[in-house]
């Protein structure tokens, strides 16, 4: 028998999970779906950049959720389901991918204090995108975020000797402040340049949402060390799945 939603609409499932960052940055507008099974909601919607599949609560159980979702045919190949840390084993024995990540989602509410070299930091224009894919290419290849991810509200960067050696894109959405492809060139790596770029960017989006975000991957534990003593120290661990 086909799932059907137990709840619609974002305000309830903020209302069911207390305002969660997590759930605010995901949930779009009024076609949320939720679905709730004995240790696992999940949520589904359109969003402005395509299909969206989240969760809480237990892994396992909510990999079974997702499992009838995919089998309902109420999540489509190439739709990327994000789960609360899963082992592999297990995520392929309840459902087909092609792509498996695990990463963090870190948030403050918390400003971090001011950093020296915050006042380099400037907004980047479209015309500088291709210095900040160089960056990227040198010191974050797998990136998702890109100049040209339409998610990216604005990129920002810090200049060497007019030369663009950091890079951070605003990724915020739906009310939370969002953080996405911070890298510092190779050549320009243990000068203080993450940490101001990422001090300054989080203290502006506290300012304007109350809240910062980002996501890491769970073993780059050099950028965790940094998130960490910046103030990001509120954590889920995240698995996401591409369905094929």
């Amino acid at each position: 028998m086909a799932l059907t939603p137990d709840f619609y609409g974002r305000d309830d499932l903020l209302a069911k999970l207390d305002d969660h960052p997590y759930a605010r940055l995901t949930a779009g507008g009024d076609d949320v779906r939720g679905y709730v099974l004995p240790g696992a909601l999940a949520w589904t919607s359109l969003g402005p950049w395509g299909p969206i599949a989240a969760s809480l609560g237990d892994a396992a159980a909510t990999a079974a959720l997702f499992s009838r979702l995919a089998a309902d045919r109420a999540l489509t190949t190439g739709t990327w389901v994000h789960l609360p840390r899963i082992g592999r084993a297990e995520a392929a024995a309840a459902l087909t991918a092609d792509a498996h990540d695990d990463w963090e989602y870190l948030w403050t509410a918390d400003a971090p204090a001011p950093h020296p070299g915050e006042a380099a930091v400037v907004a980047l224009d479209p015309g500088e995108h291709d210095a900040v894919a160089a960056v990227l290419d040198d010191a974050l290849p797998d990136s998702t975020s890109r100049p040209s991810d339409p998610r990216i509200r604005q990129w920002h960067g810090i200049r060497e000797h007019g030369r663009l050696v950091a890079v951070a894109g605003d990724r915020s959405l739906n009310g939370v402040g969002f953080l996405a492809g911070i890298a510092v060139a190779s050549t320009a790596q243990g000068r203080g340049h993450g940490a101001a770029i990422t001090t300054a960017l989080t203290r502006r989006l506290i300012a304007e949402f109350g809240v910062s975000s980002l996501g890491v991957m769970s073993d780059n534990t050099r950028a965790l060390t940094l998130y960490h003593r910046l103030g990001y120290t509120a954590a889920i661990p995240r698995t996401s799945l591409r369905l094929s």
